[in-house]
């Protein structure tokens, strides 16, 4: 696609000296004369631009984007999975475990709220081809330039409401981890009444505790499975294909996702414009359709460093719908309508 993209922009760059052979009678001091001011909306979000004329051909436009701020909700399911890969989603068993272990009480789901956070600077330049014509093609015009902008499209947090579900998980865990490992839960220093010395005395959790613990399993949001080894820094393989991806939160209680893409982000694109009030010319209006280049597959990763859109596949519920549509996105369409006012 940068290929693509590259090879296109030379060659429209290159079409403007050749168009400006035919305006070679134009005095150089009308160049920037004029400066015209836009509001746009779309695909990009709202924003505000700036434009001029660099000749009668070419026409430089600048200006800032940011998406409009909504906040869907997605849902992950909890569930447990013991040592042994196995899951289990009975959550009346779960939760009265739970609750005896931690005294919480928990949901059978965790919600997490999606926010755009999408905003871009742009420089854009638009060749009018056709701008001598008599008929309508005047009015087209090609696109090239770039934004530039949040290397970040959107985040996903859980909400205030998940906190005490989360909690309870996060507390579990750790007592499940003391379990498997056989560590002790705390170590106090306890005074001898023999020699009256203090010792470093471990208290470990009671045995038929950690029996009923290792039973139940690790607790997690039962997101999907891996589509490949997930190797830790030293080669080693920590989780195998095809087992399951369980979320859990991190040490502050909570579970995050953020999406990603390129900072920088070429654009190409085609537009038309016209006036939008018969015989005056000082109110415009255009829609600008085109690509931009993003860097391929936007990554959504977790706060764990689980990349969904790579690692992760057969992902549950609406969630993997979102997954699949962002990761299916390796260019982002535009769609613009600007409306435009001339200052002078």
């Amino acid at each position: 696609m940068r290929r693509i993209y590259s090879f296109l922009m030379c060659c429209m760059l290159l079409s403007v000296p050749t168009l400006s052979q035919a305006q070679t009678q134009m005095a150089p001091a009308q160049y920037f004369k004029n400066l015209d001011l836009s509001v746009t909306f779309g695909t990009t979000g709202i924003g505000l631009e700036a434009s001029a004329n660099l000749g009668d051909y070419v026409r430089m436009r600048g200006g800032f984007d940011a998406m409009i701020r909504f906040e869907p909700n997605v849902r992950f399911g909890i569930a447990s999975m013991d040592e042994s890969g196995n899951l289990s989603a009975n959550f009346t068993k779960l939760n009265d475990k739970l609750k005896t272990f931690t005294g919480y009480e928990v949901d059978d789901y965790i919600d997490m709220t999606c926010k755009p956070t999408f905003y871009n600077f742009k420089l854009l330049f638009d060749v009018f081809p056709f701008k001598r014509a008599k008929n309508l093609w005047r009015n087209l015009y090609f696109t090239v330039g770039f934004y530039w902008g949040s290397g970040e499209i959107g985040r996903a947090i859980n909400t205030i409401e998940g906190a005490q579900t989360l909690t309870g998980m996060m507390m579990y865990n750790h007592l499940y981890g003391l379990a498997v490992s056989g560590d002790p839960l705390v170590t106090l220093s306890i005074k001898d009444e023999i020699d009256g010395q203090y010792y470093d005395t471990p208290i470990y959790l009671d045995y038929n505790l950690c029996e009923k613990l290792k039973e139940t399993g690790r607790l997690g949001a039962n997101v999907g499975v891996y589509k490949h080894d997930i190797k830790d820094e030293n080669g080693n393989v920590i989780h195998k294909k095809g087992t399951p991806y369980m979320m859990e939160p991190d040490e502050n209680g909570t579970v995050r996702a953020t999406v990603k893409a390129n900072p920088f982000k070429p654009y190409l694109g085609i537009g038309y414009g016209g006036r939008l009030l018969k015989n005056n010319d000082r109110f415009h209006v255009s829609a600008d359709l085109g690509l931009l280049f993003w860097g391929g597959t936007p990554s959504i990763v977790t706060h764990d460093g689980t990349n969904l859109s790579k690692d992760v596949t057969d992902i549950n519920g609406k969630v993997g719908d979102y997954v699949d549509f962002v990761s299916g996105l390796r260019v982002y369409p535009v769609l613009n309508i600007r409306f435009t006012t001339t200052l002078f």
